[in-house]
């Protein structure tokens, strides 16, 4: 038969050797830990495998079998070296039209109608190919990406369980986490509820690979390299996280203070009533965090102050409490008195009237940490 005898005269050798000089020119196969020599020896099975199939109009198990171990054999170690699916993909397309050329060049003229009628066969041949190395790799990818997942979660849970780890542990989890030793990182927790939210951004980002998630009891620990490039992924995150439910730690620490970063973080976020918007950081949570301190500790809080307050007119209260607050959120007069439209002069009296009537002098720094705290 003719069509076989054309396939015969292939040189699998030279055709080997073809499919090697055009997969140099793919970026992710030249970079790739891939030998020539492995390249060379399943580039050399798959034309063998190949061309057997390509004489019959049908598979046969033998041959069918055989191929699809090729298939497995190279989407295996593809995927165990890096190379990209889309590489290995355009790669494997390279049989198609290596195997083409090689078959016209040894045709003649009155052989254009053969090789019409065997053209679908060649290309289902290749296509069956591709198919099932790509399913091969996939599989695979997806058992590279499950054991990593695995060995991760053993890091983090050494890095969230134990205290006073070794420089020697931390600059293992460091290289585990693909980080250098001294990055900085921003810490997230979210309680119970919270939780979907804060997943839901983590899977608006593309580069999460730079986002480490562990869950501890009710609550979901992220942690992220902060950048302050704009654009960064780390923007970006931070970005979406100030807009969830949540307490964050974005006073940078080390890998070495994630433990208790995120212990902060979680008192945080317990911090939340159900009505507030946006996460509670340290800078707005660590007066009512101390607040709770103090009243589960039985310490007084600010009861002399609302009972003075109340020999005052619900106007006088309300401009006296306005005048505090404001002084205490700026920490200026002349900003406080604009913030409430009022001479500067009228808000230092009111001050005054207010430290006069409760004994807690807002503009003495040591007395004004009582109202902030008793009143965040």
């Amino acid at each position: 038969m003719r069509w076989t005898a054309l396939l015969d005269r292939l040189d699998v050798g030279k055709l080997t050797h073809e499919f090697v000089q055009r997969l140099s020119t793919i970026p992710s196969y030249a970079s790739s830990p891939l030998p020539v020599s492995e390249i060379m020896r399943t580039g050399g099975a798959s034309f063998e495998a190949l061309i057997v199939a390509m004489k019959v109009e049908h598979d046969e198990p033998d041959s069918l079998r055989e191929r699809d171990a090729i298939s497995l054999d190279v989407g295996v170690t593809r995927a165990r070296a890096g190379v990209p699916i889309e590489a290995l993909m355009t790669a494997i397309r390279l049989d198609f039209s290596i195997l083409w050329e090689a078959i016209t060049s040894l045709a003649r003229t009155e052989d254009a109608l053969l090789l019409v009628r065997h053209t679908a066969r060649v290309w289902e041949v290749v296509d069956s190919y591709a198919g099932e190395t790509q399913r091969a790799y996939v599989r695979e990818a997806a058992r590279i990406q499950a054991e990593a997942a695995s060995k991760r979660q053993e890091y983090l849970a050494t890095l969230f369980s134990e205290r006073n780890l070794s420089a020697t542990a931390l600059e293992r989890i460091a290289q585990e986490l693909g980080q250098p030793l001294d990055t900085r990182y921003v810490v997230v927790a979210a309680l119970r509820e919270q939780i979907p939210a804060l997943r839901l951004a983590l899977a608006n980002e593309r580069a999460s690979n730079k986002v480490y998630t562990y869950s501890v009891s009710d609550a979901l620990i992220v942690f992220y390299p902060a950048e302050t490039r704009a654009g960064s992924e780390s923007l970006r995150l931070s970005a979406r996280v100030e807009k969830l439910s949540c307490g964050v730690v974005s006073e940078l620490c080390t890998l070495e203070d994630i433990g208790q970063a995120s212990q902060v973080a979680r008192a945080l976020a317990n911090l939340l009533d159900p009505a507030e918007e946006g996460a509670m950081t340290w800078s707005r949570g660590w007066a009512r965090m101390a607040r709770l301190a103090l009243a589960e500790a039985g310490a007084p809080g600010l009861g002399e102050v609302d009972r003075a307050l109340e020999q005052c007119g619900t106007t006088e209260r309300r401009r006296l409490t306005e005048a505090v607050h404001a002084y205490l959120r700026t920490g200026s007069v002349a900003h406080a008195a604009d913030e409430l439209f009022c001479h500067r002069n009228t808000l230092m009296n009111r001050l005054k009237r207010f430290a006069t009537l409760t004994g807690v002098d807002p503009t003495i720094p040591l007395q004004a940490a009582r109202l902030v705290v008793g009143w965040s």
